[in-house]
């Protein structure tokens, strides 16, 4: 019996749902019925977050990178889970590898990297038998852009295990989506002038002609959550970013 797309009564847990792309997915899912727990680390923005995205949402407020605080979160779990977007997000790890400082490419694994597969070792007893799992790691994993190096490592890891582990989980599904340039929150920290004149350039020389929105990789997720068909798949949402144009 083929199962059904609804998300009508699907409990669907989104970590690092407060801004961005993580509170996108947690939108999107929310308005088509499910059941929404968001999670992140400061009660405030989780608050605002949840208060956004109205519905039947939920926040709770967790560090992604604790494991005590994960496995708290999970254990606490009465219901099973039948989705989980990983949208937990880190910068720490970038730069020419010439001066690298090794210290902060570590910094990156543990913000991103190990998170993600300590929240799924977690979630594994308290996942649906006919479960999603959803990675957001980033494009930079298998671009090639002078300084992405580190970036390239711990995405690229996360993208390595998405086949193993949809064959080794299954029937559980497990999937990826690997986001462009997209603009959100995690820009912040950039100057505006100095964020305006970098989207620009890269709008340039990006097929579509711009960067992304938030909302168009949340429909990539739903994509992935919805269709129970579709596993063991990584799928770049980077307006053509990664393809030889030729210009």
């Amino acid at each position: 019996m083929a199962l059904s797309r609804s998300l009508h009564g699907r409990r669907v847990v989104v970590m690092g749902g407060t801004s961005g792309i993580g509170e996108a997915t947690a939108a999107l899912l929310a308005a088509d019925g499910a059941e929404v727990v968001v999670t992140g680390r400061d009660r405030a923005r989780l608050d605002a977050a949840v208060e956004r995205i109205g519905e039947k949402t939920t926040g709770y407020r967790l560090d992604g990178a604790n494991q005590a605080e994960v496995a708290e979160f999970f254990a606490a779990s009465a219901e099973p889970i039948d989705h989980l977007v990983l949208a937990l997000s880190g910068a720490a790890g970038s730069g020419p590898i010439a001066g690298l400082d090794l210290e902060r490419l570590a910094a990156g694994f543990a913000g991103k990297f190990w998170p993600f597969v300590r929240i799924v070792q977690a979630a594994l007893p308290r996942l649906a038998a006919h479960a999603s799992v959803t990675f957001v790691t980033a494009a930079s994993a298998r671009a090639a852009f002078p300084g992405t190096a580190g970036l390239a490592a711990i995405n690229g890891a996360l993208e390595a295990m998405v086949p193993p582990l949809a064959v080794e989980l299954a029937p559980i599904r497990v999937n990826a989506v690997s986001p462009g340039v997209i603009d959100t929150p995690w820009w912040d920290a950039i100057p505006s002038e100095a964020r305006t004149e970098l989207f620009t350039g890269i709008s340039a020389a990006t097929p579509v002609g711009r960067v992304g929105r938030a909302d168009e990789v949340a429909d990539v997720i739903r994509m992935f959550v919805g269709n129970g068909f579709v596993t063991g798949t990584v799928i770049d949402c980077t307006g053509g970013a990664n393809l030889a144009t030729g210009r």
